[in-house]
């Protein structure tokens, strides 16, 4: 019988911060796992727990005892052939189809029925009939058709031996299968293609991965790891359900703010118009002065009421205020217009091995998406729209401010620290409009950390924060969705339509691709 995979309050901290704290999560048979979150959140830490591969300090891990993980090394030498790999792949369907052989002779003992039973549920699952086939298909699917089966493992490249380990536990079929960015060296085809594999596994899946377009096709439920006040949050459906989710509860929190300010704003208004009515100065006119005593005593007294229900109002909102929603990814509206419409335009331009361009102009509020598959040259355009490559047939408007936010992250001081290299780069006056934490790009806890130290995914964090707080007249995305958790991905592509100045995007990713609204640029490696 097919067995789910629990996990019950798992804690697990490094150098002295805890990444996980009592994170339980229950996946049964058929159900696929989505775990989303910025870098940092635990996905990767979750995963390993789940696997074995790494111990909790605290929490317990109950798993099926046929688990296959992607993020472990391929346990085999470098010497080893892909025809092993694959063997070892399909050697738990071929042992089911020898057993059923040995047991099929057998069954007529009834002490053999149970046994048959349940090796034949292990064969269907493993679909051990046509797991040779399957194994044909697989292999191309993700890419690997043309590979011969007596390649040695050394002399594939990383991608490759990364589709191939891919490629075995997708033939294995087992009862829980563990995925960290399984996406990661495919192209658009194959990654469709594991959709497809996924979709129809009778086991748990359970994966991490930054890719929304695969999160959508494949996912069942999806755990968000990033930090929440009642911890990791999980919703049952796809990631566009969970989008207009979240948009909803959003709206919700907007509305339920401002109709709080707006009565915050009327007791405070109150408060001041009763206050305003007490005159104890005011004279007393002749005629008054038999009832004025009493008449002014119940007066007095009726304001003192208002006054205090007022407060206890007042006290009552403050105590329990609705916090402010966090700001929204923008870019600053505060670009100065070149006074040209053509900011760069390029004709015939050659770098050799690397690009071949005959036209292109970028104008002021272009919106610009650049594809194309590995080595058509997006990069290499980029640069050369950001003038960091000096080629001829490029003409650009002077006072051009163009800023780049490359795959390859880096700063001058690595010593400094990340508030103080936002700081530097932006000058005292900018940093006090737009304080770096108010991006939310970047933890409270890393701001003081030297940039040298942060990973990759908040290093290009820091630089986008940049380029958000100060945006140049052209705007220049190589790959901004890596590294980014799903959430802040959509931020950025929501930010980028209204955004300042023209904006040039090169991109694979399948999800933003999908949704682009403005001008397409495709390249193609005939023409890199």
């Amino acid at each position: 019988m097919a067995e789910a995979l629990v996990a019950t309050e798992l804690v697990r901290g490094f150098g002295g911060r805890r990444v996980l704290d009592g994170v339980s999560l229950t996946a049964a048979p058929g159900r696929r796992v989505g775990l989303i979150g910025e870098n940092g959140a635990g996905k990767s830490t979750l995963l390993r727990l789940l696997a074995g591969v790494d111990q909790p300090d605290g929490g317990v891990v109950t798993r099926p005892h046929d688990l296959g993980f992607l993020h472990q090394e391929m346990p085999f030498p470098d010497s080893a052939t892909v025809a092993d790999v694959l063997d070892d792949a399909l050697a738990e369907a071929r042992a089911d189809l020898a057993e059923l052989d040995r047991l099929g002779a057998l069954v007529a003992d009834p002490a053999y029925l149970e046994e048959y039973s349940e090796r034949l549920e292990l064969a269907q699952q493993h679909e051990a009939w046509d797991a040779d086939h399957r194994a044909g298909i697989v292999l191309g699917g993700l890419g690997l058709g043309d590979v011969a089966l007596g390649r040695t493992l050394g002399s594939l490249s990383g991608g490759e031996r990364r589709r191939l380990d891919l490629a075995a536990l997708v033939i294995r079929r087992p009862a829980a299968l563990l995925l960290d960015e399984p996406t990661n060296h495919l192209d658009d085809d194959a990654a469709a293609f594991l959709e497809e594999q996924l979709r129809s596994l009778p086991g748990v899946v359970v994966l991490a991965s930054h890719d929304r377009a695969f999160l959508d096709a494949v996912c069942t439920d999806l755990v968000d790891l990033d930090p929440a006040v009642d911890g990791p949050v999980r919703f049952g459906g796809t990631y566009s359900e969970y989008l207009r989710q979240k948009r909803a509860d959003r709206d919700r929190w907007e509305r339920r703010y401002a109709e709080e300010q707006e009565e915050l704003t009327e007791v405070r208004d109150s408060l001041g118009l009763i206050a305003g009515r007490v005159a104890p100065n005011r004279a007393m006119r002749d005629s008054d002065k038999m009832g004025y005593g009493v008449r002014a005593n119940r007066v007095q007294s009726q304001i003192s009421r208002r006054i205090r229900n007022a407060t206890r109002r007042l006290e009552e909102l403050e105590r329990h205020a609705v916090p402010a929603p966090p700001r929204p990814l923008r870019f600053e509206p505060d670009v100065v217009a070149v006074q040209a419409e053509d900011l760069v335009s390029l004709r015939e331009v050659r770098v050799p091995g690397r690009l071949a361009l005959d036209l292109l102009d970028v104008r002021d509020g272009d919106r610009l998406l650049v594809t194309g598959p590995n080595g058509a040259g997006k990069s290499t355009l980029l640069l050369v729209l950001a003038g960091l490559l000096d080629v001829e047939g490029v003409r650009r408007q002077p006072g051009l401010k163009a800023g780049l936010l490359d795959q390859d992250t880096s700063f001058a001081n690595p010593r400094l620290t990340a508030r103080g290299t936002y700081g530097r780069a932006l000058g005292a006056e900018r940093v006090a409009q737009v304080p770096l934490e108010s991006l939310g790009l970047l933890h409270k806890w890393d701001l003081g950390k030297a940039v040298g130290t942060l990973s990759v995914g908040q290093q290009r964090r820091l630089a986008l924060a940049m380029m958000v707080a100060d945006p140049p007249h052209l705007l220049l995305l190589d790959e901004p969705t890596n590294h980014l958790s799903p959430t802040l991905c959509d931020e950025l592509e929501d930010a980028l339509g209204p955004g300042p100045g023209a904006i040039v995007v090169a991109s694979h990713d399948r999800w933003l691709r999908r949704r682009w609204r403005g001008a397409e640029v495709g390249l193609t490696r005939e023409t890199g």
